[in-house]
């Protein structure tokens, strides 16, 4: 569960549960137990249906989590696998930071910082390929990293789904926050890998 709110970085107990397939209920509950250990902090989400109460982690939750999850990769022995895969995700993240960039700007003779009007079909065409080619290594990382823990298993799904969606004609699912946009999923599964391993994102 602390994972969960360590890798949505702010979430409801509903979002918390559904995160890793878990009992609502036994959810609230145990969130409510470790905020009295200090270990997150309940805040004031506003959404479409009013305001909902959502959870972040605090710098004592987040050690706790990182413990727990050290723990289960001396438990289960997976920690040379996870660290092989994270080796290999490193190497996406300049392509993936590109792709990006490349999508949301398209240089002119006047303007190198011009904002991609998606005009340029040949331009965003190669943004899809470079994106193409990072659902091929995610789907490899993923199967090696679930082959030893099954709760990686599902984000090279999800990042084929958005990239899909921007095959159909929404653009969106590239980089959109508050979704499981191409970007975000990438995201996301870096920082389940720097979770995993106790790394700090700046380094």
């Amino acid at each position: 569960m602390l994972h969960a709110i360590r890798l949505r970085g702010s979430a409801d107990a509903a979002a918390v549960a559904d995160r890793f397939d878990l009992d609502g209920q036994q959810t609230d509950a145990y969130l409510r137990d470790v905020e009295a250990l200090g270990w997150v902090n309940r805040h004031e989400v506003p959404g479409s249906f009013g305001v909902r109460g959502g959870w972040t982690l605090t710098d004592a939750g987040r050690v706790a989590g990182e413990q727990a999850l050290s723990a289960e990769l001396d438990a289960t022995g997976q920690r040379e696998r996870v660290q092989a895969q994270h080796r290999r995700f490193e190497q996406s993240i300049p392509r993936l930071m590109r792709a990006c960039t490349n999508w949301q700007i398209r240089p002119t003779a006047w303007d190198r910082s011009a904002v991609n009007d998606h005009t340029d079909w040949a331009w965003d065409e190669r943004v899809l390929d470079d994106l193409a080619a990072i659902a091929v290594s995610l789907r490899e990382i993923v199967a090696g990293l679930s082959a030893g823990l099954s709760r990686f298993a599902g984000y090279d799904v999800r990042f084929a789904v958005a990239l899909a969606k921007v095959d159909a004609g929404d653009g969106r699912w590239v980089d959109r926050p508050g979704v499981d946009s191409c970007h975000a999923v990438w995201f996301e599964l870096q920082e389940d890998l720097l979770a995993t391993l106790a790394l700090d994102r700046g380094t």
